[in-house]
């Protein structure tokens, strides 16, 4: 028997694990069971199934509860879905009356605020864009640049002041009375994602995870179910 780690022959027995025989390497002091069982991982219907819930307002803790699998294995899922997807889809049609409007939530402490800007179509469900920051002109600068290439005839905003500074003169609405769509939206991210949620134990601990989180979201809105990467093992 030689030790994985340095190869050394000067093995001993070191009681035992989960009923298998320890040993340790008296060299490096490495301990390792004799004969390890590869690890088959979840079935994709357990994946499939545990993400669905995910998105549909569950969050991770909870998942665990009902389903066995570990927090953090799903945490690797959506971050492993999440690196595949992309931000958003391209809009069937070019939209002709844009509205946006900014969502409130926290990374990382109740007391550490992000905003999800959101760009939508005036008269088709969905959202085409996002960005996710602080509340400046810099983090709305990059969306606004992917966005003006639409070409919107208006854009319907609240009053906050960032807007008037991208958004052409003439070509703002300013009019919470016609903002129904992003605001149905949000609403909708916020009754999806449990870490979106009003007065909820959930929040977001990285900026990262917060991005999985609304890729995958919208994934599921667009298609109606949740994609298992052939690169999820666990």
């Amino acid at each position: 028997m030689q030790c994985p780690e340095c190869g050394g022959t000067h093995i001993r027995k070191n009681g035992k694990k989960q009923g298998k025989q320890n040993h340790i390497c008296v060299a490096c002091g490495r301990q390792f069971i004799d004969c390890y069982e590869p690890h088959r991982g979840y079935p994709d219907d357990v994946k499939r199934h545990c993400l669905r819930q995910y998105v549909n307002g569950t969050g991770f803790r909870a998942i665990e509860r009902t389903t066995g699998v570990h927090h953090t294995t799903l945490i690797t899922w959506v971050k492993q879905v999440g690196d595949l997807l992309p931000d958003a889809y391209a809009p069937d049609t070019t939209p002709e009356v844009g509205e946006l409007d900014e969502l409130e939530t926290f990374v990382g402490a109740k007391k550490t605020k992000f905003w999800l800007w959101t760009a939508v179509n005036h008269v088709a469900p969905g959202i085409l864009d996002w960005v996710i920051g602080n509340h400046s002109a810099a983090t709305f600068a990059p969306l606004w640049d992917r966005i003006k290439d639409w070409a919107c005839y208006f854009w319907v905003t609240d009053g906050y002041p960032v807007y008037p500074q991208f958004i052409p003169e003439g070509d703002q609405i300013v009019s919470k009375t016609y903002m129904t769509r992003v605001e149905g939206e949000n609403t909708r991210l916020r009754h999806y994602l449990a870490r979106l949620h009003r007065k909820t134990l959930c929040y977001s601990k990285s900026v990262d995870m917060l991005k999985h989180s609304v890729r995958l979201l919208l994934h599921y809105l667009k298609f109606g179910d949740v994609p298992i990467p052939k690169s999820i093992h666990t």
